[in-house]
């Protein structure tokens, strides 16, 4: 798959490159979920230049020094004489820097707290003495959230404070999916392109696994993810349990009940025994950010009338489907899998329809305010989603369908006509139902 967008992020990093060749050495951190690109934009923007990429695997220290004195000795042209701890390979490059150009790539930056927590101090004091005489583009990235932000954002961690700029790259936007589709499905429906959405949530890894194997209608992407050796099956596992580490269980059970529905703490508590959960719901929404709370739109932000969203549209597809179905995997039964999957999915979808124009409605940055709107109390009246224009004077209120038959206008109108009445009195509000075709 060929290289898309990150237009802006191109733009900053490329930037910075020149700041630190020019002026003094700068220092960018990349974060975001695994599968989302952040390598291939780094080398993408770094292309034609003096590049050191060391890459941080869970090996000894020294293991890994030598082979980053080859990566050094490669890419400089120079003699590097052998080192057993970064700390000295670091100053080694500082060293370097201040007579040479060059970019100095660290990937999975935070697994050096798993080999010797004291390189993030030594990086700091020599980063500290040389940044200002050196002339390194120094860009580290990393996969586990909560540990990338810990690390730079912590006023007690040893690197807070040391960035010039922090970049989280995200999942790609609708229209970057439009225009994958048109390259390599060209007379794509807006099913499919819900489809590709609802299965891989935008993530650059998971659309290119099913570009490279063909697999790009509704059927065949069902078919590429239930098989035995499909990526998909143990790639939500594997990415939470590297970001929650040994206590992966609890916090797999409360993802599992929000993905089925479960979307209140005490619906939440009711499917995990009546479990007490309050702090591992703040958790995963301030330390991991893979939930949400959600409050109708226009509430104010201590109501206690909350509901609990996974923020990550390819967790809540794989929860939904892989995890809830792991007695079918475990059985070698991918042919169950896939048929619960294809009957259920037009089901599933309408949901995630509902999350695909709230997206498309942040991108077009037409909205001052997004949300769905619910009564908390009484008829439980609810509004899939509800925009407020900049002008804070126009408003639309949105039923979302995957067909525009099964849209009924005027139970709809009455719902309206209730938010009107309670949050937009001085609003124009524009009454709509988007399908499947508005996509």
């Amino acid at each position: 798959m060929k290289f898309y967008n990150r237009t802006d992020e191109i733009t900053l990093l490329q930037r910075t490159k020149e700041q630190a060749y020019n002026d003094h050495s700068k220092f960018t951190v990349l974060t975001g979920r695994r599968r989302v690109g952040k390598t291939s934009l780094i080398l993408k923007t770094l292309e034609n230049e003096t590049v050191i990429y060391l890459f941080v695997s869970r090996k000894n220290e020294a293991d890994l020094c030598s082979g980053y004195t080859k990566e050094i000795e490669k890419q400089l042209g120079i003699f590097v004489p052998a080192m057993n701890n970064f700390s000295d390979i670091f100053r080694f490059l500082l060293e370097q820097g201040t007579k040479t150009k060059f970019s100095l790539v660290i990937d999975e930056f935070q697994e050096f707290i798993n080999i010797n927590e004291s390189i993030y101090s030594d990086i700091q004091n020599y980063w500290d003495q040389y940044r200002t005489k050196t002339y390194i583009n120094f860009v580290v990235s990393g996969s586990i959230y909560s540990l990338m932000t810990k690390i730079f954002q912590d006023k007690r961690e040893p690197l807070f404070g040391r960035a010039d700029a922090m970049l989280k790259i995200t999942p790609f936007t609708t229209s970057v999916l439009k225009e994958i589709l048109h390259d390599y499905h060209p007379n794509y429906t807006n099913d499919e392109l819900l489809a590709l959405y609802t299965f891989t949530g935008g993530v650059p890894k998971y659309i290119e696994l099913l570009i490279d194997n063909k697999a790009l209608t509704i059927p065949k992407m069902i078919r590429y993810i239930c098989q035995r050796e499909s990526p998909f099956i143990d790639e939500g596992r594997n990415l939470l349990i590297q970001e929650f580490g040994k206590k992966y269980g609890s916090y797999f059970s409360i993802l599992d009940a929000i993905s089925s529905g479960k979307n209140t703490q005490a619906e939440i508590e009711a499917f995990m025994g009546e479990k007490s959960i309050g702090g591992q719901l703040q958790k995963l929404e301030t330390v991991y950010e893979v939930i949400k709370k959600q409050r109708p739109i226009f509430a104010k932000e201590g109501t206690q009338t909350v509901r609990y969203e996974v923020t990550d549209n390819f967790l809540r597809f794989w929860f939904r489907y892989i995890e809830r179905n792991r007695s079918l995997i475990e059985i070698g039964n991918f042919e169950g899998l896939s048929k619960i999957m294809l009957d259920d999915y037009p089901t599933y979808s309408g949901k995630t329809l509902e999350l695909y124009f709230k997206q498309k409605m942040q991108e077009s940055f037409s909205y001052r305010a997004i949300g769905s709107w619910w009564e908390p109390k009484g008829n439980q009246n609810e509004i899939d989603i509800v925009g407020v224009y900049l002008d804070d004077k126009h408003a639309v209120a949105v039923e979302v369908k995957r067909q525009k038959k099964n849209f009924k206008p005027q139970l709809f109108d009455e719902k309206v006509k209730i938010l009107k009445t309670k949050e937009l009195n001085k609003h124009t509000v524009e009454s709509l139902c988007w399908d499947l075709a508005d996509m």
